[in-house]
């Protein structure tokens, strides 16, 4: 009852409970934050991860601007049922050339972290064309406008030198190939050799089957390299973390 008492005295002063407030969040902020200031990275490495090529970057900001991600999360959680759904759960640095990162748990339609490799390019074709021809019970709009819009990637190197700026670690190599890797990787009859030197792992394809290049074959570049970066049977989790 005396502790009731002295509880009740910050509840009649607006002046003390502002004070206490202040301090209650002035220690939970410490907590929270000091700790990083000793840590020289707060993403853990993890091999295999590589900025964007310039097509897959140009294919994000397409999934940007048609507000993909507010129906599909990139963020599998470590809980059994989305691993087993899924597959391994999203690990930070697989986010950390992202601007803005897609996480999230609105999902309206599947989550989207591992789709890369899961169907074949045919199969997103038709799924951004007509979405109910493939999943009938769909709700997605048809995305059909962008096997007709057709992209020349003029500004891609001002993009990628953009991205370096804000922390990409984005090559002076890298930027200066980008028109030609944003071409080619959209090409397989070209030389792309050099684009995969530069980007391990990317998916060479005429990906929507047209010879121009367009913007679905940019936003299928991109769904086809998400969540295949990290070998997972051989990653360890770092234990000091």
């Amino acid at each position: 009852m005396a502790f009731l008492d002295k509880h009740a005295i910050l509840e009649k002063s607006p002046t003390l409970l502002l004070v206490a407030s202040l301090g209650v969040v002035t220690i939970g902020g410490i907590v929270e934050i000091a700790p990083l200031f000793w840590l020289e990275n707060t993403i853990e490495d993890v091999e295999g991860m590589r900025p964007y090529s310039p097509l897959e970057l140009a294919g994000r900001d397409i999934y940007v601007r048609e507000g993909c991600y507010a129906c599909h999360s990139q963020m599998i959680r470590p809980m059994r049922d989305e691993v087993e759904r899924y597959g391994h759960y999203s690990l930070a640095a697989e986010s950390q050339y992202d601007h803005p990162f897609q996480w999230g748990s609105k999902r309206t339609g599947p989550d989207v972290a591992r789709v890369g490799g899961r169907y074949s390019d045919a199969w997103h074709v038709d799924h951004l064309m007509n979405p109910q021809s493939v999943v009938p019970e769909s709700i997605m709009p048809k995305y059909a406008f962008l096997a007709d819009t057709v992209i020349d990637g003029k500004h891609i190197e001002d993009l990628l030198a953009t991205h370096q700026l804000v922390g990409v670690p984005y090559t002076d190599e890298q930027i200066s190939s980008a028109y030609a890797d944003f071409r080619v990787q959209a090409d397989p009859d070209e030389d792309w050799d050099g684009l995969v030197e530069r980007y391990p792992g990317a998916v060479v394809s005429n990906f929507d089957g047209q010879s121009a290049l367009t913007e679905m074959d940019a936003l299928i570049a991109y769904l086809q390299m998400l969540g295949t970066l990290v070998d997972f049977s051989t990653f360890t989790p770092d234990a000091s973390r």
